[in-house]
């Protein structure tokens, strides 16, 4: 039935064909099939200005195009609640909603109504194909907490946020906050966080984590930290979820491209119009609303074209190139000469042939089931209702055509082959998620977490003498230091001979990769270290460099790295390369980090060896000099510690 109705639809008798005429065969000739032609809605009056506090954008529900779209819901409601049968080589079974595929020329208002209208009736629906990154209702919310968190005098921004599903305030709680308020909102919510304090208690958390986590780790947090993801789904729907991955997307895909920052990601936002576009073929047993050019190479076994009716599509071109080849700007219709009339109607003439062509697509996306509807003006022969009204008028002599009832109204049926009878499935009670039990709601108890480890270089105190140097030049201090430790642990086990090339290895690649008279010096220092006869000891076999270790102190477990560990039957001596440019003349004049690094080296050592003599010291690379410590100078430092 629908393979000889696009047969007599596009007949070249009739003016309309695709290149000659075509007559189709069906590869499956022993299944039903059937084509029903629905009543046209007629175009409503132009309503009166409602109130001022309406959306501007809805439309009233006398509009043809509201009609159309709840008729298309309501009868699909129908059919998979009174077990519809689909029929399949395998035999007939009951439609689902997976099995309707909508197709529209363009994303309209019809386009939006039939996704609302279907969600309004509670049936699953995939939501519209492609979508705009940043029209969508989840983004936007989330793009509103993040401009927040980047100005947080923004009250716009932070009154979106609120009222958006992420913390679900109502309109009353925001007036309330809002009104009479001394300064910004932020600083009114701070006062009142008594009454709020679950979300000042997110905001704050954002707010503290907004100058350190990249604009990704950001956003993760507050979709996954605090259940950011699951309120906007429930509040917006699965669809959702495409808008949420994708602006997590672009987000690492600016970290490609730029420095991360908050405020950076906002503005890269905004200029760039981001289109998605979901893989409608795999949307599951879920409705399936798309434009026919995106239907391409898709089946379904219904499929319903509600778009149908008058179009008149703009000329969007500025430009005509003429015969001659010469490029003119487009004039208006009735003032335009012979050569750019000329132009103007074959560019009509080939968007009317691909026009034919999507109607052609559209037909046969069908594989059992072809529904026709139209609301509005429908009068143009052109029209896809009147090619399809046509030839649906030209089949009536070859299939069993009736006039069935749709709400009240008939509309033509051209069926082939005995359609199963309904048969309804009393198990499936309706498309609603089924209710959750309790504890699926409750909030998980928050983990146990262990202590952070202590680090004994991380204990306070001063690292370097007074006059040592700038707090600019730390950073660059601290790279020469795990410079000079690199060599310090791989060249004694390297003959001197390969020192330079082992040197270069080591030091030309990684972040604290050096230039190459920076390795020259580095390694004059080093070799001046283990070149000298009083340090040779230090570094014979038998000697450990680079030892982790791990003990309580203080009632805190700690771990760190020992640069040289000598271990003998009754001795242990533990060694710290140190870097700095100004040494002092005797182990009182020590700086008092140092010491309290050592000390927690010495207690960690004493819990591990037990028996042993535990001595510390600490090698000074700028003048190769060994330092022992007192026992109880670094005790008394690590005793002097307050830890946290």
């Amino acid at each position: 039935a629908i393979l000889r109705l696009v047969d007599l639809t596009f007949d070249v008798d009739s003016g309309r064909d695709l290149g000659g005429r075509v007559h189709h065969l069906a590869f499956r000739q022993d299944l039903p099939g059937r084509v029903d032609l629905w009543p046209v809605i007629a175009p409503s009056d132009k309503p009166e200005p409602g109130d001022w506090f309406d959306p501007v954008d809805m439309l009233p529900d006398e509009h043809h195009d509201v009609r159309l779209a709840r008729m298309i819901a309501a009868q699909i409601k129908a059919n998979i609640q009174a077990g519809t049968q689909i029929p399949t080589t395998d035999g007939p079974r009951p439609m689902r909603a997976g099995d309707v595929l909508i197709l529209v020329q363009r994303r309209s208002v019809l386009f939006a109504e039939i996704i609302r209208a279907c969600k309004a009736a509670d049936l699953p629906i995939a939501g519209a194909d492609r979508l705009k990154l940043g029209a969508e209702l989840a983004v936007k919310d989330l793009a509103a907490l993040l401009a927040f968190l980047a100005t947080p005098e923004d009250d716009l921004s932070l009154a979106a946020a609120l009222r958006s599903p992420l913390f679900g305030w109502t309109e009353g709680q925001l007036y309330d906050l809002a009104r009479g308020r001394p300064g910004d909102l932020w600083r009114a919510l701070r006062k009142q966080a008594d009454r709020h304090p679950d979300t000042v208690r997110v905001l704050r958390d954002l707010r503290d984590q907004a100058d350190y986590l990249r604009p990704f780790d950001l956003i993760e947090r507050a979709l996954t930290r605090h259940d950011g993801r699951r309120r906007l789904l429930a509040r917006l729907g699965a669809e959702a979820e495409d808008g949420i991955d994708e602006l997590l997307s672009q987000a690492l895909a600016y970290e490609r491209n730029d420095v991360p920052s908050l405020t950076g990601f906002l503005t890269w936002l905004e200029t760039d119009d981001v289109e998605v576009k979901r893989q409608m073929d795999s949307a599951g047993n879920r409705i399936r609303v798309m434009t026919v050019h995106g239907a391409k190479g898709l089946e379904a076994p219904v499929v319903i074209l509600p778009d149908t009716a008058d179009r008149t599509p703009q000329e969007r071109n500025e430009l005509f190139e003429l015969p001659d080849g010469t490029v003119v700007w487009k004039t208006p219709t009735e003032e335009s000469p012979a050569s750019i009339a000329g132009v103007r109607a074959a560019r009509k003439l080939a968007q009317a042939e691909e026009n034919l062509r999507l109607l052609y697509v559209a037909m046969t996306r069908a594989q059992c089931w072809l529904i026709v509807a139209g609301a509005g003006e429908i009068k143009k022969p052109e029209a896809w209702y009147n090619q399809i009204s046509a030839g649906v008028d030209a089949a009536r002599t070859e299939f069993a055509r009736s006039a069935q009832a749709l709400d009240g109204a008939p509309f033509t049926r051209l069926s082939f082959g005995d359609w199963p009878q309904d048969a309804p499935d009393k198990t499936i009670a309706s498309a609603r998620i089924p209710t959750l039990a309790p504890w699926a709601a409750r909030r998980v108890a928050e983990p146990v977490r262990r202590p952070k480890l202590l680090s004994p270089s991380d204990l306070g105190g001063a690292k370097a003498l007074a006059g040592e140097a700038a707090p600019t030049c730390e950073e660059a201090a601290l790279r020469r230091g795990r410079q000079l430790h690199l060599l310090l642990e791989h060249l004694p086990a390297t003959p001197p001979a390969g020192w330079p090339h082992m040197a270069e290895a080591l030091l030309s690649t990684g972040e604290d990769a050096a230039l190459a008279d920076e390795i020259a010096t580095l390694l004059d220092e080093v070799g001046t270290v283990l070149t000298a006869p009083h340090l040779q000891h230090l570094f014979t076999l038998g000697t450990l460099a680079e030892v982790p270790v791990t003990a309580e102190i203080a009632g805190r477990r700690a771990l760190g790295t020992i640069d040289r560990l000598l271990v003998s039957p009754d001795h242990v001596l533990a060694i710290d390369y140190k870097s700095n440019a100004i040494v002092p003349d005797h182990a009182a004049d020590v700086p008092d980090g140092l010491l309290r690094q050592m000390g927690a080296y010495a207690s960690a050592l004493a819990q591990i060896y037990p028996g042993h003599r535990i001595e510390t010291a600490i090698l000074w690379t700028r003048t190769a000099h060994l330092m022992p410590l007192d026992p109880d100078i670094v005790a008394a430092a690590l005793r002097d510690t307050t830890i946290p």
